[in-house]
């Protein structure tokens, strides 16, 4: 459960936080692009290493930078610790590479990232780690979940919203199952932000971010973000990040505090504008349903109202030529730019079958609800008549 508490409200912690150096004062936290540190004396440095004495040895190990972004995301999360890595893959990574082993199993639902369902699917299978897939929006969730734990499950794992489908999870309904096999729940908050959603007030464990999203905001940057209890963290950290080093750059870690200082007016303006264009949509004769969790057409809507402030940036629709249609629409917009990843200032489309997907098999598609027609938009900044204009042309060229 959520463990930080701050007399500010989300708005004032995300502008301030904690991003200064106690000892210099600076306004903004100062990048301290060192690889090693040095020591007063031979017990000093004794001490550092055996933790007697405060201080930093190796950037692989903790770095200052760093450990500024680690304890603002964590204030914002709501968690008693954090961890920043090279990327959100590397933190789905640590997370599941520490909570699971040879012969052992886990629960996650079958609409996830394409990069975090080649990892469960493929790669942790070579290391007698096995996913157990379950899709979230049928019927009789809870028993189908408990038909596939036994003792060697270790944990559950959640997107929510979900990519590409944005299916919503009821985080509260899967930590109650969680909790009672005694397993943590580890959500991926990415296309939700700490300041839409925050999990670990719902019951999760582990809450996972890809910081290159919203948590950055500007598309320049790679990282990824692990939070949680303090025990938690520091075992996922001296079992895996430690020796593996998979860390973040203090450099990276500084662009993502300096982005953190927008995230509120971003988050803002991402959902306002993803409603509009969602609504816009909605009833276009060229597309078949649109999935975004604001709209009353969502079967999700109301966990969604739930567990969220508003509804993100992204959605989805279904066009009813399917791959041809996708193709066409995707060669003719000319504001929203054709390119994977998502949470930038500029609007970003991509077709998640043949891009951020293709990992997925064409029975896994279709599990998962991933039709050859889905197309998913990650609204930027830009004035939401502008985007609606570009997309409209855009399906203007499509023929039928």
């Amino acid at each position: 459960m959520s463990t930080k508490k701050n007399r500010f409200s989300e708005e004032t912690n995300i502008v301030h936080g904690i991003d200064h150096s106690p000892t210099t004062q600076d306004l903004v936290a100062p990048i301290h692009m060192t690889s090693t540190f040095k020591f007063d004396d031979f017990d000093h440095g004794a001490g550092v290493f055996d933790g007697s004495q405060p201080g930093y040895v190796y950037t692989r190990i903790a770095n200052p930078t760093v450990d500024c972004l680690q304890e603002k995301i964590a204030l914002l999360e709501g968690g008693a610790a954090a961890i920043a890595t090279a990327s959100g893959m590397a933190a789905i990574a640590a997370v599941t590479m520490t909570l699971a082993g040879p012969n052992d199993n886990f629960i996650a639902c079958n609409s996830v990232y394409g990069g975090t369902f080649a990892l469960f699917n493929d790669h942790l299978r070579k290391f007698n780690i096995s996913p157990r897939f379950v899709s979230p929006g049928k019927a009789n969730v809870i028993d189908r979940v408990a038909s596939l734990m036994d003792s060697n499950t270790r944990f559950m794992f959640v997107e929510t919203p979900a990519n590409p489908t944005l299916a919503i999870i009821n985080i509260e309904l899967w930590a109650y199952l969680a909790d009672q096999y005694q397993i943590p729940l580890v959500v991926d908050n990415t296309f939700a932000s700490p300041y839409l959603q925050k999990p670990l007030d719902l019951g999760a464990r582990i809450v996972i971010h890809s910081a290159t999203k919203y948590l950055g905001g500007h598309g320049d940057i790679i990282g990824g973000i692990v939070v949680g209890e303090k025990a938690m963290v520091q075992h996922i950290k001296t079992e895996y990040m430690d020796h593996f080093g998979p860390v973040m750059s203090p450099f990276n870690a500084w662009l993502i505090l300096r982005g953190l200082k927008t995230l509120a007016i971003r988050m803002d303006r991402h959902s306002t504008t993803a409603l509009k264009i969602a609504l816009g949509l909605e009833n276009h004769p060229k597309i078949s349903q649109v999935y975004y969790p604001g709209l009353e057409s969502h079967p999700d809507h109301q966990v969604a109202k739930k567990q969220m402030k508003m509804f993100s940036g992204i959605l989805g629709f279904d066009l009813k030529g399917g791959r041809p249609s996708a193709k066409t629409l995707l060669n003719n917009v000319k504001l929203c730019t054709l390119a994977v990843s998502l949470g930038d200032c500029d609007t970003l489309i991509q077709h998640p079958a043949s891009m951020t997907h293709s990992t997925y098999s064409e029975k896994d598609l279709k599990a998962a609800g991933i039709d050859q027609g889905l197309v998913r938009l990650s609204l930027g900044l830009e004035h939401p008549d502008d985007i609606m204009d570009d997309l409209e042309n855009a399906l203007d060229a499509i023929e039928g």
